[in-house]
């Protein structure tokens, strides 16, 4: 019984315990306040969980989490493969764990890092549109 108890602790402390973020260089921009108030309430049937740092341009949902970053750096010229979906397009980079999506053509950017188990990632674009609909245009558009 005892084992029992320690077991559901830990799987407690595990599924509460904050998402560590890196901010991104424009994390403060104005466009990432607008997009962190239309991120998704869920992704992928995942509830947002609470983030370290604490801030309105990073969110992060399930487990392993689904990370989202506003203020990322724009994409330049890329042979990545570019994918547009609601209206946004953003390139998609393989990672060991899973995939980076990155949205293109705008200024600043979001960058989502999508863990493996939540194949296939281009899926969940569509809860992002929202967000993603807030930043500037820069001109760059999936050819």
């Amino acid at each position: 019984m005892l084992v029992t108890a320690a077991l559901a602790v830990a799987v407690y402390l595990t599924r509460t315990a904050d998402v560590e973020v890196g901010l991104p260089p424009g994390a403060d921009d104005d466009a990432c306040a607008a997009a962190g108030a239309r991120w998704p309430a869920d992704v992928a049937g995942e509830a947002a969980r609470p983030t370290a740092p604490e801030h309105r341009a990073v969110r992060a949902w399930g487990n392993p989490a689904v990370i989202a970053r506003c203020g990322v750096p724009p994409l330049g010229p890329t042979t990545e493969q570019c994918i547009s979906v609601d209206g946004i397009d953003w390139v998609a980079s393989r990672l060991d764990d899973g995939v980076r999506l990155t949205t293109f053509g705008t200024t600043p950017a979001i960058e989502l890092l999508v863990p493996q188990d939540y194949a296939p990632a281009p899926l969940l674009l569509p809860a992002f549109a929202e967000a993603a609909g807030e930043l500037p245009p820069n001109g760059r558009r999936c050819s």
